[in-house]
């Protein structure tokens, strides 16, 4: 464990609070969209299939407790809480997520690190994480004007990235024989697809003014 992957990890719990009190304080999940949360929830779903039979420490096992739970609730809530559900912005989520899952799925089956089920299913949840934001900032660019919660969420979900990829610098220079090109590749990816969000979210707070997307 070292700094980078610490405050990674923090700021990736960050996100997830910073949403969950969205939904649950204000019951409103507007300008979320729940395609890429469906995505996220996938996601952990196929990375953590060792969570009952490979222990590695209790950090590790809590981490992916919080990420497995908080992404299967936040689409219960979006989904199913009748008072949530009435704010979700379904005329403009209309990103065709599906259409994701089976390029990464493909792909984990053609790139991989060892062919077998649990290692082509993390390799998998590697590639799709890459591309899991795109419907929510297709959403937001699409909306226009972004709610403070929100693009704290979003903000917070790119600096996880952005964090994780000092971390692997670091270990790569500090941990003998640390290289891992696919999940270097697709974090790099999955970061520059924030670079044009992180542009406009920070000019906003450097003029002190509500953020808004462009067309």
């Amino acid at each position: 464990m070292n700094a980078f992957r610490l405050a990674g990890d923090m700021t990736h719990i960050m996100s997830v609070l910073v949403l969950l009190l969205k939904i649950h304080t204000i019951k409103s999940c507007a300008g979320v969209s729940l395609k890429t949360q469906e995505l996220y929830a996938l996601v952990f779903a196929t990375r953590y299939l060792d969570i009952f039979t490979d222990f590695i420490s209790l950090y590790n096992t809590v981490m992916k407790m919080i990420f497995l739970g908080s992404s299967f609730s936040i689409v219960w809530y979006i989904r199913r809480h009748k008072m949530v559900r009435r704010s979700y912005d379904k005329d403009h989520d209309t990103f065709r997520h599906q259409f994701l899952v089976l390029p990464c799925f493909l792909l984990a089956l053609l790139i991989h690190e060892k062919f077998t089920f649990r290692e082509v299913m993390w390799t998998f949840s590697i590639y799709l994480e890459a591309v899991a934001i795109l419907p929510q900032l297709v959403l937001l660019q699409r909306t226009r004007n972004v709610d403070n919660l929100t693009g704290q969420y979003v903000f917070f979900l790119g600096a996880y990235r952005a964090l994780y990829i000092l971390n692997w610098a670091y270990r790569y220079f500090t941990e003998p024989h640390y290289v891992h090109w696919i999940t270097w590749i697709s974090g790099f990816v999955q970061t520059l697809l924030y670079a044009d969000f992180f542009y406009y979210y920070l000019n906003s707070l450097k003029n002190n003014v509500k953020l808004t997307l462009p067309d």
